[in-house]
């Protein structure tokens, strides 16, 4: 069979219907072999980045794979910022790339290119890749298939990527003659990252836990990777303890859960925050501790606690938050394991820490103020959008301010996904990766949730969700000005806004959305809100909903640079700070 059918029919039996491309001369034979084939289809988008974003959309909603193909040279290289987004986040995702034929391959020849659109993409995305590699010989398609799919699922996931020139794409090849890399020696190398945690580990985890009072667990985008949400659930109902969250774990728990204390780091709850610098006990589950969740003085991070880091790679274990014990392990082995030991103990009550964690959520809501009554707080239309979502939804956000707002205070519903571009952070995620989504789950309402400036770098997909009839909900958070970095600009460079508002512009969104015969709204004021969230929510196929916000908006609480977790802008007074705290204060950097 011709080698290009032979590519498209093992990416249809990995479970997936969908591959995510905008087309190229060097990928025409594998976008041929998917022509007329009812078990899979091609998802034409305007810009490679785009497929990149809908494979990873589509692989966070089926845990398991997600395809994206791109051709040679500005295809592959239009690829790379999904790429790493898979990459950061652990999202396992197909990379296919277009290739000139091997006879023009320049090689180890000194000449920069030899071929039209030749470039080395395999060298070039090595660094935020599991495995690359260019086939430079038909016979090795099934074993490096094979490898490419294990690997991306294999540990902690993430993004493969093969490289196939033309002339190989076109071979005939003989299917049963081909070698199986699950009958190598390299693949019987791997371990098997699910073995049992050590008896000692858990022990020692139980009797931390058995010690405190006011054990917290911090939940990072490990959880879902490991598909272990169904394990941590049952930990946490037979624990009761207290349960934060990363950007990446927020759709673990749903908001109403009793033990759901919200986002942490520098764009967290304040409540959340509180509550994490005065536990004694943290169980930190797959999270990596990056600076945006210890703010930039990790030595006061948890500083009371004794802490317990679970990660199933040990390089995310040695960071800047020392940890009093660290279990390389694959979280859903250690959930599954703890949860038999614990199973039938009476543990600590943890009332009076509940207690606690109330009266920071009564005292301390996420949000600002408007200069007008009438004008819209971000925080409280999420909450009023999230209360008119429904349970199974999936909300998509993009990059910006409104990334903050909602996951500061959408209150994810039971079943809810919430997808959040975490470690590589690009604006323009939103959109592609609801396409990703909603072909994945077509039976599941989606919502995207983007700032004015987000939405702009892949405004073109709304080409592709009208083309299609997707049934997405857009919701415009408009400010009328890139607001993160306006934000970080007012605080630290005296609003010097360039860039952000000097310079900045864009367009009526109602209008862009009505030239894409996407029927479309504008909310400007409290009172008209309700009405008109349900009526995008309620109407069929796509809508868009552009939100208009007051121009110097921002994103409150906000974590600022040299302060601890708990002190977040705008400041508390620092009595109010002191009452607060259950252990020692530090000291007012300011005094």
């Amino acid at each position: 069979m011709k080698l290009s059918d032979y590519v498209i029919d093992f990416i249809s039996k990995q479970g997936v219907a969908h591959i995510f491309e905008l087309t190229g001369g060097a990928i025409v034979h594998l976008l041929d072999s998917t022509y007329d084939r009812k078990d899979i289809a091609c998802v034409s988008v305007h810009h490679e980045q785009s497929a990149a974003f809908a494979a990873e959309g589509y692989s966070r909603i089926n845990g398991k794979l997600g395809v994206a193909m791109g051709t040679s040279g500005p295809g592959a290289l239009n690829l790379l910022t999904g790429v790493g987004s898979c990459y950061f986040d652990s999202v396992p995702c197909l990379f296919i790339t277009g290739q000139v034929n091997t006879y023009e391959y320049k090689f180890d020849k000194p000449a920069r290119q030899i071929g039209f659109q030749e470039t080395d993409i395999v060298s070039i995305v090595k660094p935020i890749v599991k495995f690359a590699e260019m086939i430079i010989d038909a016979e090795r398609i099934r074993y490096a298939l094979e490898k490419a799919v294990f690997l991306a699922q294999h540990g902690r996931p993430g993004p493969v990527l093969l490289d196939i020139p033309m002339n190989i794409q076109r071979t005939q090849i003989e299917p049963a003659a081909l070698e199986s890399f699950f009958d190598s020696e390299e693949f019987r190398g791997y371990t098997d990252y699910k073995q049992p945690c050590a008896s000692e580990d858990i022990e020692q985890t139980i009797r931390f836990l058995e010690q405190a009072d006011r054990p917290l667990i911090l939940v990072g985008g490990g959880v879902r990777a490991a598909d272990a949400v169904k394990e941590l659930r049952e930990f946490v109902e037979m624990t009761k303890i207290p349960v934060v969250s990363s950007l990446m774990g927020l759709d673990v728990l749903p908001a109403a859960h009793p033990s759901s204390t919200g986002l942490i780091g520098s764009y967290g709850n304040r409540y959340g925050n509180l509550a994490l610098a005065n536990c004694d006990f943290l169980l930190i589950l797959g999270s990596r501790l990056d600076t945006r969740q210890t703010g930039t003085k990790p030595e006061s991070f948890a500083r009371a606690a004794k802490k317990v880091h679970v990660d199933v790679e040990a390089v995310e274990q040695i960071g800047k938050v020392r940890a009093d014990l660290t279990i390389h392990v694959d979280v859903k082995r250690f959930l599954t394991d703890i949860n038999k030991a614990i199973s039938g103990k009476t543990l600590s009550d943890y009332t009076p820490w509940y207690e606690v964690i109330h009266r920071y959520k009564q005292l301390y809501p996420s949000g600002g103020t408007t200069s007008k009554p009438e004008a819209i707080e971000p925080n409280r239309f999420m909450e009023l959008l999230s209360s008119r979502s429904g349970e199974g939804d999936i909300i998509v956000l993009d990059v910006g301010q409104h990334q903050m707002w909602a996951s500061q205070s959408f209150r994810l519903l039971e079943g809810q996904r919430l997808l959040n571009a975490g470690g590589m952070g690009a604006m323009g995620f939103a959109l592609p990766a609801a396409i990703g989504a909603v072909m994945m789950a077509p039976e599941r309402q989606v919502i995207v949730i983007a700032g004015d400036g987000g939405i702009q770098v892949n405004l073109q997909e709304l080409h592709t969700i009208a083309r299609l009839g997707l049934p997405i909900k857009i919701f415009v958070m408009n400010n009328h000005n890139l607001g993160m970095v306006r934000q970080f600009q007012d605080m630290y460079f005296d609003s010097r806004q360039q860039s952000t508002v000097k310079g900045y512009g864009c367009p009526d969104f109602v209008k862009v959305a009505l030239a894409f015969d996407i029927p479309a709204l504008k909310i400007e004021t409290n009172d008209e809100a309700s009405s008109k969230i349900d009526m995008a929510l309620q109407a069929k196929g796509c809508f868009l909903v552009e939100v208009n916000l007051e121009t110097h908006t921002n994103v409150h609480p906000k974590l600022a640079v040299g302060r601890p977790i708990e002190d977040m802008s705008p400041h508390l007074e620092r009595s109010e700070l002191e009452a607060s705290m259950l252990i020692e204060p530090l000291a007012d950097p300011d005094f």
